[in-house]
């Protein structure tokens, strides 16, 4: 048996297609254009990448798209000045500030510093305990871009068994959230977990987050298994290529699994879409309509 390849390109641009729909419909019927600004600190080329990528699809949604780039040095009191500065913008419904900053500047103070209803990232302690609390809140993008990659598989979660590795606050804990919401039976795994092995193998779903290359090995995995890999990891071969590889060993798993995602063309594809999707969802709430049929 083969496992199914969950194709994450063509399911990002099925999505990038019904955000842009949308984002039709309320300029056409509420004259409402969501905008998203993007604050790019220091010139990190990982950094520099995605957020080109997020103006040429914001712009390519139908969405206005505002870059902020500052310098690495800048003065923690002036990045707050902007964010204090885009938090009172009528015309910008969703903000993020790109990852990982400057050691020079607390992550926490920028973070807590963004308008909850405009954190499209779903960082903010607001965004983050109201989901925790399973109230309607924004959610991280990646944890979001997993549950649809899933449900491409599977049209209901209810009931199954998932295991999480990982426990950060960007992907680990609230995709715990999210798969909890959907009625799900959650193990949360981590490094400190004994028996990682035994524990993966009772999984009908796994998300690997942990950014360790190939960490997952096919044996971990029950037959038939959803494996959704969130690792993106560079890898340098012996002839000096480097290559990507996620946290799963996905030539392994491949034998084993039911279904899994690529690295890359996976999760990192849903990434961007889902961006655009929080940034719709934002801008209809801050208007007051209706949630959007995305």
């Amino acid at each position: 048996m083969t496992a199914r390849i969950i194709d994450g390109k063509a399911i990002a641009a099925e999505l990038r297609a019904r955000v842009a729909e949308e984002v039709a419909r309320v300029r056409r019927e509420h004259r409402l254009t969501p905008g998203l600004a993007v604050v790019l600190v220091g010139s990190d080329p990982a950094s520099e990448v995605y957020v080109r990528s997020k103006h040429t699809q914001t712009q390519a949604a139908g969405m206005a798209s505002f870059e902020h780039k500052l310098p690495a040095d800048v003065a923690e009191s002036d990045l707050l000045a902007l964010i204090a500065k885009l938090n009172r913008d009528p015309g910008v419904h969703g903000i993020l500030v790109q990852l990982p900053l400057p050691k020079s500047l607390h992550t926490e103070t920028v973070i807590n510093a963004i308008d909850p209803a405009k954190d499209v990232d779903g960082l903010h302690p607001n965004n983050a305990g109201r989901l925790a609390g399973g109230l309607p809140a924004l959610a991280p993008c990646t944890p979001l871009g997993c549950i649809i990659l899933t449900k491409s598989v599977h049209a209901s979660l209810e009931g199954m068994n998932a295991i999480v590795i990982g426990r950060s606050n960007l992907v680990g804990r609230p995709l715990v959230q999210l798969l909890l919401n959907e009625n799900a039976t959650v193990t949360i795994a981590h490094s400190r977990s004994h028996d990682l092995p035994q524990l993966t193998a009772r999984a009908d779903l796994v998300y690997a987050a942990v950014g360790k290359p190939e960490m997952v090995r096919g044996d971990w995995i029950r037959p038939g298994a959803t494996v959704i890999d969130v690792g993106i990891n560079r890898l340098q071969g012996d002839d000096g290529k480097t290559r990507l590889v996620g946290d799963v060993a996905f030539q392994e798993a491949l034998n084993v699994a039911g279904a899994i995602t690529p690295v890359p063309g996976g999760v990192g594809q849903m990434t961007v879409a889902c961006l655009l999707v929080n940034t719709l969802r934002a801008a209809c709430a801050i208007a007051g309509l209706p949630a959007p049929a995305v």
